[in-house]
């Protein structure tokens, strides 16, 4: 069945809302393991952001979780397909990226540490991505966008979100898998 965007961003919402798992990565497989996710596709941009935002709250983060999974949906739902491709940047980057600034509450006009913090964060992820390369895999990005996250909020706010050996159950769907090449690769 073929699905708008929109249907997919408010099913995420239904399902993400019931994870009460403290592990974005397990989080984020369990919903991409549905049937409206794509291997590759525009609504990662708001699950991914969506995966990070539950495991804070379930780690005890505080967080008004339907408000800021709708301020997300309204800001993934601008996001572009194939960003990195054409625009150099990852949207499950940028999805963790806005979900931080709307836990912080941050915009283009802060002046604080918070503004820089997600700056850093987000650089060390396309970072990390470039080291790597293409082509593209939404999967993979995510798993390097959420792990790196987890391990930023600990650092950063001392919020421990549960990370364990990720490995990729997604390779056979993609008919673009860099296998070995890929830090989560099952072989």
């Amino acid at each position: 069945m073929k699905y708008t965007l929109e249907e997919k961003f408010n099913f995420i919402h239904e399902c993400i809302i019931k994870e009460n798992s403290t592990n974005p990565i397990e989080i984020v497989k369990n919903i991409m393991h549905k049937e409206f996710i794509n291997m590759h596709g525009p609504e990662h941009h708001f699950l991914d952001g969506a995966a990070f935002l539950v495991a804070y709250r379930n780690c005890n983060g505080k967080i008004d979780l339907n408000n800021a999974l709708a301020q997300l949906k309204e800001r993934a739902i601008k996001m572009p397909g194939a960003m990195c491709g054409y625009w150099g940047i990852c949207g499950s980057t940028a999805s963790i990226g806005a979900a931080l600034s709307i836990l912080h509450q941050t915009g283009p006009l802060s002046d604080n540490d918070f503004y820089k913090e997600h700056m850093e964060y987000t650089s060390s992820v396309i970072d990390m991505m470039s080291k790597i390369g293409g082509p593209r895999c939404c999967k993979r990005n995510a798993f390097l966008s959420l792990s790196k996250a987890a391990n930023f909020v600990e650092r950063k706010y001392n919020i421990k979100m549960k990370l364990e050996n990720t490995l990729c159950e997604f390779s056979s769907w993609n008919k673009q898998c860099i296998k070995e090449k890929c830090p989560y690769f099952k072989s």
